[in-house]
């Protein structure tokens, strides 16, 4: 079986490349699947999901743990294809598949403890009943997936509706339409009966194509821009979706903090694969009274950085061609507004390549402070003290994640921060835990992936009530009694009607 061998294909569809960012060579050439083939991949999907539902939890799990054992062992041939893709570092490429692992199995051996049935508590009135409740798996799911992360992200989402019972069909970003091809043909060597995950590949009419084939509900991953885009077209047909968009996060140091280890973490959250991540550190407060140590270590580490297509290079190109003119043009204001560059800046874009840049002395009104960058750059800024930290980081409208570096106030500091993850003394490590829920607030959207909230993400809340013997007091019934009512009243005040006193 291939990647692609759900999708009718004709001689005259059209396609697209995909070339690599750093070299321009042409990686591959997809075709553009249209609104025929999104319909036609969710019914394939229906029944698809009727056997994999049918399959139990402890079956899905089995196959989901398969599954790992395929990436784990051809790391590198997936790792070839990232890099060739999204133009990141070999080594940060690989990296990418061994952190889903986890979440593949976490998820198929949770399941059923998370969504299986389980009793629920009755009243006083209606103690003649039973109660349960479960959760069960939607049906259908569209997985529009990013670029940047194009194993980790999609997989979040495609894995643990998996694990809940649901078929999928994915749409990769058109940047990295091999990656997923690569994945969901993986899948189908463990999963040959039925197409559990297809594929869908194309531009954003793939995208929207999905959006309006009646699937359950649509995961979405990417800008907050692009999501609203992506809402607009489910709310024609009440399609609810989870949608994991940008962020300006922030990392905030307080005066004492290991500067050390802060400033390593500063600069891989912020420069790692070029900035472009939706949890990457943008903006950094650092304590007055070590803001001179902070910004000094900063600099001379970002200048023992490059960014390169070279295999010495820390970092590599920027994936979207139009991204360079956005970090352009955010370097570019905060400069107009009084920002310094200590090491970078515009002069040091080459091409698709951004070297390693930290800026000092931007106005929290600029571009770089307020908007997502996505580069590899850092604004870093003195505060008198932590309250001004959490209020500069809890003032922008984005709220993902964050990281505190403290050591007596670190879980402290990290309470006040209105963002969906924090991280503290550390950075990327929630992505990591399987059991933690991974998304934001605000406009950086909503619905989880990962953990109990990422199962419960795809399923509904399945509640039956059964009445185990007649009650002793008939209430929904038009035969219902004066004496009753009274005795209605007296209990209902008994167990409710206490008075409060101040």
């Amino acid at each position: 079986m291939t990647a692609t061998s759900h999708v009718q294909s004709t001689t005259s569809r059209p396609t697209f490349e995909v070339r690599n960012p750093g070299t321009g060579d042409l990686v591959g050439t997809y075709p553009i699947h249209d609104e025929s083939d999104a319909a036609a991949a969710v019914e394939r999907a229906r029944t698809a999901f009727d056997w994999w539902s049918g399959l139990g939890y402890a079956e899905r799990g089995e196959r989901l743990a398969r599954f790992a054992g395929v990436l784990a062992r051809r790391m590198a041939q997936l790792g070839a294809i990232i890099h060739d893709e999204t133009g990141k570092p070999y080594s940060d490429a690989v990296l990418e598949p061994a952190l889903v692992l986890d979440h593949l199995k976490w998820a198929g051996r949770n399941a059923r403890k998370v969504l299986g049935r389980k009793r629920a508590r009755v009243g006083l009135l209606t103690v003649n009943h039973a109660a349960s409740v479960e959760y069960k798996p939607l049906g259908v799911i569209g997985v529009i997936g990013p670029w940047n992360y194009p194993v980790f992200t999609p997989l979040g989402s495609i894995v643990y509706a998996l694990a809940a019972g649901n078929a999928v069909v994915f749409k990769p970003s058109e940047y990295s339409p091999g990656v997923g091809a690569w994945l969901v043909e993986m899948f189908g060597e463990v999963v040959p009966e039925q197409p559990v995950l297809q594929l869908l590949t194309g531009d954003a009419s793939t995208g929207e194509a999905l959006c309006r084939a009646g699937a359950d509900k649509i995961a979405f991953t990417g800008s907050t821009e692009t999501a609203k885009k992506v809402m607009a077209v489910c709310a024609e047909s009440l399609t609810p979706m989870v949608a994991e968009c940008g962020g300006k996060d922030v990392l905030i140091v307080d005066a004492d903090a290991d500067l050390d280890t802060a400033v390593d973490a500063a600069l891989w959250a912020g420069m790692a694969n070029a900035g472009q991540s939706c949890i990457a550190t943008e903006r950094v407060y650092v304590h007055r009274a070590v803001y001179d140590t902070f910004v000094d270590k900063a600099v001379a580490r970002a200048r023992e950085l490059r960014a390169g297509i070279d295999t010495e290079a820390k970092i590599g190109p920027i994936t979207m061609p139009k991204q360079v003119a956005v970090i352009r043009r955010h370097l570019e204001d905060a400069i107009v507004r009084g920002g310094r560059v200590l090491t970078g800046g515009v002069g040091e874009i080459a091409g698709q390549v951004v070297q390693p840049t930290v800026l000092v002395d931007v106005p929290e009104d600029a571009l770089a402070v307020t908007e997502e960058t996505f580069g590899p750059t850092l604004t870093v800024a003195a505060v008198a003290d932590m309250d001004e930290a959490v209020e500069r980081a809890n003032a922008s409208r984005y709220g993902l994640s964050a990281a505190v570096y403290a050591k007596a106030r670190g879980r402290d500091l990290a309470d006040r921060l209105r963002t969906g993850m924090v991280s503290v003394n550390a950075v990327f490590n929630f992505p990591q835990i399987p059991s933690l829920p991974f998304g934001g607030v605000g406009a950086s959207g909503f619905g989880r992936i990962h953990g109990p909230d990422g199962l419960r993400e795809f399923t509904y809340a399945h509640a039956v009530a059964r009445q185990r013997f007649a009650p002793l007091m008939a209430l929904t019934t038009f035969d219902r009694t004066e004496r009753t009512d009274r005795l209605v009243a007296k209990t209902t005040t008994m167990l409710h009607g206490k008075r409060y006193v101040g």
